[in-house]
């Protein structure tokens, strides 16, 4: 097959056979990037709204809508062994592959990586203080543990694999002994028995809770799954990667939130006496997590940049540092809003990068080419879905002068998905395109 200029470029990101993973170990990310103090206050928030056998049913049902649509993404990627935001170049084009899609990736990772980390060092410093008296700035503890976290990161995938196959068993001995503690101390099972929630929450507000905490994550499936040796495998990793333990902490969560009132286990464990433990859950959680932000944002950063997948090390460090200095100079609280915003813009563009692959181009990878230029069929959808997505999922909330646009519909983020896929088939027939036939990478 003869190849493009364009599609040379794109296969400097085009992951080898050789380096193609087990799903096991893809699976292993997942759960990694599913425990988090987030998630667990996401079950909490749904514990107080629902009773424990709704909460299992709305996860099952949110992250069931996530493993679908993040499959299809992560086929892609293990069909052409390339990340997300080139995979983008096909319904796209390159350029808006390269510079609005990997922009809005690197921006929201970094922000969240930055987030985390300051989480992790506000709670580090007041958690090491009670234990020993000695007081850290959280600044200090900030810069140290993003540190320590984008270093992991930056030995790539196998980094974050083997990072995981040691913290993920422990921080689910760790979760199951902070839940058997607190249920135990506090009449757990009495008060689960008893409990009504106070006010009620219903099916379609907790399934849009549960697929906004791990829509960007669904979204950028194809930097992980493009490692997975065959389709099956990118399905075997998405779906018990993703639902066993987003069930799993989601629920414990709910529970710890009814029992205790308090959905953080680290707290939870440091008043039960043993803040040792609760301290390396806290670690742990966030580290496991934040590898992810860092290596997708290096990633989106060095498409951004033109650089290659051997230089991209370089700007998953960057990427960490980064938001490893916004966490430190305390400025991540009035950043939260732009980054709500990104991340209820990514979605969008997997409507449009579904459509093209699997509706248009028939899920054959010999259909896929990276477009040169703009694709304007792609961009018009891709920004029609995205404010589908914001006008539905709350997040004009955020901005005060176009607060009145929301609209409370189904589930913002699937909203954007949708609108973006259909719009995205009908505006490419619409300009003749699927010439393309029978042209390869």
């Amino acid at each position: 097959m003869r190849l493009s200029k364009t599609n040379n470029e794109s296969r400097a990101f085009e992951i080898r056979e050789d380096e193609r993973q087990s799903w096991p170990s893809i699976a292993m990310v997942w759960i990694g990037a599913m425990i988090c103090v987030s998630s667990l206050m996401v079950g909490g928030i749904l514990g107080n709204g629902m009773t424990l056998p709704q909460c299992a049913i709305t996860v099952l049902i949110g992250y069931g809508i996530v493993c679908v649509y993040m499959s299809f993404m992560g086929m892609q990627g293990c069909d052409t062994g390339l990340p997300t935001a080139v995979m983008a170049g096909s319904a796209l084009g390159e350029t808006g592959g390269k510079y609005i899609i990997s922009a809005i990736l690197a921006i929201a990772c970094i922000g969240w990586f930055g987030i985390q980390a300051a989480v992790c060092g506000a709670s580090f410093s007041s958690m090491l203080e009670a234990m020993t008296g000695v007081s850290i700035p959280i600044w200090l503890c900030a810069v140290i543990w993003g540190v320590i976290m984008v270093s992991t990161a930056c030995f790539g995938f196998k980094g974050l694999k083997w990072l995981n196959y040691i913290a993920v068993p422990l921080l689910i001995v760790v979760l199951i002994y902070g839940l058997i503690t607190a249920v135990v101390r506090n009449d757990g099972v009495n008060v689960i028995a008893a409990y009504e929630p106070a006010a009620s929450m219903g099916i379609l507000s907790g399934v849009s809770l549960t697929v906004g905490s791990f829509a960007v994550g669904g979204s950028i499936a194809g930097d992980y799954c493009r490692f997975a040796r065959n389709r099956g495998d990118v399905i075997k990793s998405s779906v018990l990667g993703v639902l066993p333990s987003g069930l799993l902490i989601l629920l414990i969560g709910a529970v710890l939130s009814i029992v205790t009132g308090e959905y953080d286990i680290s707290l939870i464990l440091t008043a039960a006496g043993v803040p040792a433990i609760g301290l390396i859950a806290l670690i742990a959680a966030t580290w496991t997590t934040n590898v992810t932000n860092a290596y997708s944002g290096g990633l989106s950063l060095s498409i951004l940049l033109g650089l290659d997948e051997k230089r991209s090390h370089v700007c998953t460090a960057v990427a960490g540092i980064v938001g490893t200095l916004l966490a430190a100079v305390g400025i991540m609280d009035k950043f939260q809003a732009f980054l709500t915003l990104l991340c209820a813009l990514v979605p969008a563009f997997v409507g449009v990068m579904i459509a093209d692959y699997w509706i248009l181009g028939k899920g054959r990878k010999e259909n896929f080419h990276v477009r040169p230029g703009v694709f304007w069929p792609g961009m018009a959808a891709f920004l029609v879905g995205a404010f589908a997505a914001c006008l539905t999922s709350g997040t004009f909330t955020y901005f005060p002068a176009v607060a009145f646009l929301n609209v409370n519909f189904f589930i913002g983020p699937i909203n954007g998905i949708v609108v973006a896929m259909i719009l995205y088939a009908a505006l490419s027939r619409l300009a003749g395109d699927r010439k393309r036939q029978g042209r390869g990478m």
